[in-house]
């Protein structure tokens, strides 16, 4: 391969790809680099001569735990960020967070290198044996299910309007992910001039709701004996419509699966995360952002109670099979939905008052009896259960710390009354999410106290040495909580769901889910430098995490808790 001549430098499609990437509000490029980043490598290294603008560089030795720290950072400013991974198998390696981002609408820019197209006589051509089995007929096919639009480099002139394009189709409502396939011949090619700053194009707000469909669901509401309100992923402006709302008509929300803060935990119409009776007692159901309202196999609404789907895409239609009963459907963003739902509501409620009052008053009682069972399930006991290392978590380290959860956190029991405190994995479940989220969480808010609470198969699947070493070299303290009780419980669950009474259950469902004996994740942490103990009192709980916090916020080291919860 020819290497490119001295003398002045002219630019190449690297540089216009980066300083595009920044015009369009890209601040991080997360990476893990292969033979394909010459290019990248060169405009990274011409950049830093010249101070010229480009998103900061984070290298992240797996692409699974960069696409999640991609998230993370998503979460905090709203704004895109980049992933560039190698080829097909660096593709490969990001897939299974892709598709948590891709369930979860979050607008990524993921691209990834190719095999050099030519054999020889080309800058860039092939000089290494990989560059011949790396490369695929149809490289974007891997992803192509997961992302909302795919394109491969073939000019080095289109790069910033391919940049344009990606960040506008992944902006669009719903948002998602984007595929940008860059060989290394065009990348690498010289452009005709210097590089012209972009503009980025206008994006369009979420859309509004059908003045006579959100009328006609202002009627169902005031005359409803029994609504009920089932929340999904709302993002944090719908918060304050949807707790007045629930307040004004005593309306009780489920926040089913939900992936941040639907509503504050100490709100009177908060009755937790399961549907249960609620729902099978209600005579209408409004379904807000929520893709699975109810597990139809375990309860659903009565024959008579009416249903209605409430968000950006209510049908879900990304979802091959979803078969939710629907009476009516409002397609618009969640914020415009409920601000427009408040104004209709509000002219009708003279006549529902009496009703009002008096279902409040039953809801008052039934709340009562709620929270004094929550305060009976997470008492300390003999061992620290998920409920009591919840609670205590919750308590300890207060209403602003941020926490980011991957399946084992009691959300019942963890009091989060603010949006943005509480960030948890999406509806795909994809495991290793949770360590990298936390991580870029923690980069795009430094001043913040972020805290990583994982299962222990959870925190196995997010490549832990490498989290940590991240941790460490990027400057990114946080706090690991690992529940550790030495089994993936998932597994164990489905399978005594299904064959509790067979010969799995004999043994409690723990074939292929016992993940005993569990090595010493301290010992693994301190191996990188973090403050980390063991904990397996619930006496011992509480200094625990003190101590554990003050090695974060004080000492600015990152820490790990291994806590034994079995359950």
């Amino acid at each position: 391969m020819a290497v490119i001549p001295a003398g002045p430098r002219p630019t190449i499609a690297a540089e216009a790809f980066l300083r595009a990437l920044a015009d369009h509000g890209v601040d991080y490029f997360f990476c893990n680099p292969g033979t394909d980043f010459a290019p990248i490598v060169e405009a990274f290294s011409r950049a830093k001569k010249t101070n010229a603008k480009v998103p900061k560089p984070i290298l992240v030795p797996h692409e699974n735990l960069a696409v999640g720290m991609a998230h993370g950072a998503y979460l905090i400013t709203g704004r895109p960020q980049a992933v560039m991974v190698h080829v097909n198998v660096g593709t490969a390696n990001a897939i299974n967070n892709l598709t948590n981002l891709s369930r979860d609408r979050v607008p990524l820019i993921l691209a990834a290198g190719r095999t050099p197209i030519t054999e020889k006589g080309t800058f860039g051509a092939r000089n290494r044996p990989i560059h011949w089995a790396q490369e695929m007929f149809d490289q974007a096919g891997m992803v192509r299910e997961l992302v909302k639009w795919d394109y491969e480099l073939r000019m080095p002139g289109q790069v910033s309007d391919m940049v344009a394009r990606g960040v506008e189709v992944a902006m669009a409502h719903p948002r998602g992910p984007v595929y940008m396939v860059l060989p290394r011949e065009p990348l690498a090619a010289q452009l005709p001039g210097p590089i012209a700053p972009i503009k980025p194009r206008a994006q369009a707000a979420p859309s509004y709701p059908d003045p006579n469909t959100i009328a006609t669901l202002a009627e169902w509401i005031v005359a409803a004996e029994r609504p009920l309100i089932i929340a999904g992923t709302l993002p944090a402006g719908a918060v304050p419509a949807l707790a007045h709302l629930a307040e004004r008509c005593a309306i009780p929300v489920i926040t089913h699966n939900p992936r941040g803060v639907c509503l504050p935990s100490d709100h009177p119409m908060h009755f937790g995360f399961e549907p249960g009776a609620l729902l099978t007692d209600a005579s209408l159901v409004v379904a807000l952002e929520s893709d699975v309202p109810w597990i139809p196999s375990l309860n659903q609404p009565s024959a008579g109670c009416r249903v209605a789907h409430v968000g950006e895409d209510p049908f879900y239609t990304r979802y091959p099979m979803r078969s939710f009963p629907s009476d009516l459907a409002v397609q618009a963003g969640s914020i415009h939905a409920l601000e427009a739902l408040i104004e209709a509501v509000d002219s009708r409620l003279q006549m529902a008052e009496a009703r009002i009052s008096a279902r409040r008053a039953r809801l008052t009682e039934r709340m009562r009896l709620r929270r004094a069972q929550l305060a009976k399930e997470s008492a300390p006991a003999t061992h620290i259960s998920p409920e009591y290392l919840s609670r205590m978590i919750a308590e300890t380290f207060g209403p602003d710390a941020i926490i980011v959860n991957e399946y084992p956190l009691r959300a019942d029991h963890c009091a989060r009354e603010k949006p943005g405190t509480l960030f948890a994995l999406g509806p795909a479940g994809g495991l290793g999410w949770g360590f990298g989220a936390a991580l870029g969480v923690k980069l795009a808010a430094p001043d913040a106290f972020v805290v990583a609470t994982l299962g222990d198969g959870a925190y196995m699947f997010s490549n832990p040495m490498v989290g940590h070493w991240v941790a460490a070299t990027h400057g990114l303290p946080i706090l690991t909580i690992v529940f550790n009780n030495s089994r993936y419980g998932a597994v164990r669950r489905a399978t005594l769901s299904m064959f509790k009474d067979g010969a799995a259950g004999e043994n409690d469902g723990r074939t292929l889910a016992d993940l005993d004996p569990a090595p010493p994740y301290e010992a693994m942490a301190k191996a990188q430098g973090a403050y980390a103990e063991r904990v397996e009192k619930p006496a011992d709980l509480q200094d625990a995490l003190i101590r554990a916090r003050d090695a974060v916020v004080d000492g600015g080291r990152q820490a790990l808790l291994n806590v034994i919860t079995p359950y």
